[in-house]
């Protein structure tokens, strides 16, 4: 059963010691969302809320992924949110390929026990997993097929706290969320996917009417 699976994967990491990270964070950040769901989000860390809660996507970034995932007709109850690396790195910088490494295996077993029809990957770390050495400025929103999965790179939800030029696109690329998952359903031969929702034929909002806090 897939949601035993993950049950494991989140005890293990919970009391992993693969590398340094695990000196220094307070909890282990496993992910969460159903063992079923259609799309993974892959972010970069944990920051200081979520190594303080053990929860990933709780602190300003986490409220804004909330508000576009309503916008994309979705709710946090309906995706699985995961990192790269499951302990927070130290000062929120980037992972270290030996981190990257050491976690590897567990983000690669939760990919496999929830079978997601589509993967979107957050942040310029997640992104590199998939497209070493490409900028996500030329391919974000994109959806491309990767050793036989759907995978869609986006912004991370935080570059809109220091960037708010990238708002609109960030907006626009949660929009086509919906419509990417049903063409991925198609082609792996899965039923459509039908949201009713008061935003599904909404036209997109603008960066003012989502607020980051």
């Amino acid at each position: 059963m897939p949601a035993r699976i993950l049950a494991r994967i989140a005890g293990e990491i919970a009391v992993c010691k693969k590398c340094a990270l695990c000196e220094s964070r307070k909890r282990a950040v496993a992910g969460e969302g159903p063992a079923d769901a259609e799309i993974l989000f892959i972010g970069e860390g944990p920051g200081f809320h979520e190594d303080e809660q053990g929860r990933p996507f709780v602190g300003a970034s986490g409220r804004f992924l909330d508000q576009l995932l309503e916008q994309a007709g979705l709710k946090r109850a309906d995706v699985f949110i995961a990192n790269v690396v499951k302990c927070r790195p130290p000062g929120n910088r980037d992972p270290r390929p030996d981190e990257l490494e050491a976690c590897r295996e567990y983000l690669n077993a939760q990919i496999e026990a929830i079978n997601p029809s589509i993967i979107v990957t957050l942040g310029r770390v997640s992104m590199g997993g998939y497209f070493p050495g490409a900028k996500i400025t030329s391919i974000h929103g994109r959806m491309q097929k990767i050793d036989g999965r759907f995978i869609i790179p986006m912004f991370h939800p935080a570059a809109a706290l220091h960037q708010p030029a990238l708002r609109p696109s960030i907006l626009a690329d949660f929009a086509n969320l919906p419509g990417q998952l049903n063409e991925a359903r198609a082609a792996l031969g899965r039923r459509p996917v039908e949201r009713k929702t008061n935003t599904a034929n909404r036209k997109a909002e603008t960066p003012r009417q989502l607020s980051l806090f």
